[in-house]
């Protein structure tokens, strides 16, 4: 091959556009961002049509409606995987008030109960809340101690507790929220990380290196700061840097499920958001984007 042939040739493969790789992660849509007033069938069809695979539901006390969010799923095709803990910002367990946290451990046990029920092999809990009642030192020993009384019932379920860091001015650092993991020495005690609850103050990418395997569950949403006023906003544009995020669940060959977290919205939006999503996991979502490839 001459030089100009050789150049030819590379210039046309060049051109050719890198296919994706797409990370082996399921999508999933959080219950409260589909329509409000649609029924509890029409919102998991809804989820369903607008590319989702699976759905995170929130805790359910009444079983008659947990009855008809199994059945819902199961005519729509999709997968109930994880389960939004409610009562632990209301009643954490990190209070000095011991019918506080019993009223946080019950909602707990029917967190745990609801995923069994589900299908799901996971339950989302905020471990604490740090104010001006409750120290640090008191936030960490006093929700190990409880959410210790929760992993009998966990290890008979089947149901992992992962523990989410929220901006609940408590585990603010990847290292420490990998130790407060490895702490309870159990496998039923992992992590649920949310990509935009540290960009204020770290960088995703770093928490989900030193994570790792904790990792159980993810949640994806986007945050921009630099544009003087700090809000949530749909994926692509705010500040993350997706490219980042990719390689970093990459490296730890994460394989579970990322839980979209915004506002709800109609059909059109999730599917919106959907699209987005895949764009991530494939690698082809700049930051500060309006819209993906």
């Amino acid at each position: 091959m001459n030089r100009r042939a050789f150049l030819e040739s590379a210039l046309a493969f060049a051109a050719v556009p890198a296919v994706p790789s797409r990370l082996s992660i399921h999508t999933s849509v959080e219950y409260s961002m589909l329509p409000k007033t649609a029924s509890i069938s029409e919102r998991f069809q809804i989820a369903k049509d607008a590319g989702f695979e699976r759905i995170e539901c929130p805790t359910t006390p009444d079983e008659a409606e947990a009855q008809k969010m199994k059945d819902a799923a199961a005519a729509a095709g999709i997968q109930i995987h994880s389960v939004m803990n409610m009562a632990h910002w209301k009643y954490p367990l990190s209070s000095a008030d011991p019918a506080v946290v019993e009223k946080s451990l019950e909602g707990a046990r029917v967190s745990l109960h609801n995923a069994k029920l589900w299908g799901a092999d996971t339950i989302l809990l905020v471990p604490a809340v740090v104010n001006a009642e409750t120290s640090y030192r008191d936030a960490y020993t006093r929700s190990q101690e409880n959410i210790r009384k929760l992993i009998p019932l966990a290890e008979e379920l089947k149901v992992v507790i992962a523990i989410e860091e929220v901006w609940n001015k408590f585990l603010l650092s990847p290292l420490e929220f990998a130790r407060y993991v490895d702490e309870f020495q159990s496998p039923w005690i992992r992590a649920y990380f949310d990509v935009g609850n540290v960009v204020l103050y770290g960088y995703p990418q770093d928490w989900i290196r030193t994570l790792g395997p904790r990792i159980a569950k993810l949640h994806i949403k986007d945050f921009s700061w630099r544009k003087m006023v700090a809000k949530w906003v749909n994926l692509g544009e705010g500040d993350i840097d997706w490219h980042a995020i990719y390689s970093a669940l990459n490296d730890i060959g994460y394989k579970g499920t990322a839980t979209v977290e915004l506002e709800h919205g109609d059909a059109a939006y999730l599917k919106d958001v959907c699209r987005r999503l895949n764009a991530i996991l494939e690698n082809r979502l700049d930051s500060g984007m309006s819209k993906a490839g």
